[in-house]
């Protein structure tokens, strides 16, 4: 059971006496955002526990936006709930997170093929990480870091905003013939 009387005084208390990084887990709030780094965390977590504590709690990829927006650089910002994908990766850290984490989808390879499991499962997500940038017309994180929240806005899978010469131009002629 989750003690009620936890509070920001908690937080303040841990800080002075510990010298090692905290991370507070369950921010759902950009208010509760920026009074943890306020109290001097070095990281925030964007979670409602996977759902499984409150109902009607928003999804951590809801909230993602405005509590980036609330603390900028301050801190790192890791999100967790609802990763499921590569492409749920990309969203998230377009959308103001450090890194993800994930749970359920690392279980299911633990639970279907032990230690090689989860290292595919982790393969995997990697491996659609990078289609899902070049989609959205990005090389690299970095460059999806920079365009922030307006890449999903904006996204249009590459080859739909090219032209039809920009696209055989893009093509090798070898490529053109068998795709014709």
């Amino acid at each position: 059971m989750i003690d009620s009387r936890l509070s920001w005084a908690d937080v303040k208390w841990l800080r002075a006496r510990w010298p090692g990084k905290i991370i507070i887990k369950g921010i759902l709030d950009p208010d509760d955002a920026r009074r943890a780094v306020d109290e001097g965390v070095d990281g925030i977590v964007i979670s409602n526990h996977g759902g499984r504590q409150l109902d009607p709690a928003p999804s951590a990829m809801d909230v993602l936006p405005e509590i980036a927006d609330a603390v900028g650089t301050r801190t790192e910002i890791l999100m967790d709930g609802g990763v499921r994908r590569g492409a749920d990766v990309i969203k998230a850290l377009a959308l103001g997170a450090s890194a993800v984490s994930i749970g359920r989808a690392y279980i299911y390879g633990l639970g279907a093929a032990g230690e090689t499991g989860v290292s595919r499962c982790l393969e995997l997500l990697k491996g659609e990480m990078l289609p899902a940038l070049n989609m959205m017309g990005f090389e690299s994180i970095a460059e999806l870091r920079a365009a922030g929240k307006a890449a999903l806005r904006t996204a249009v899978p590459v080859h739909h905003a090219m032209t039809a010469a920009e696209r055989s131009d893009e093509m090798s002629p070898g490529l053109m013939e068998s795709v014709l």
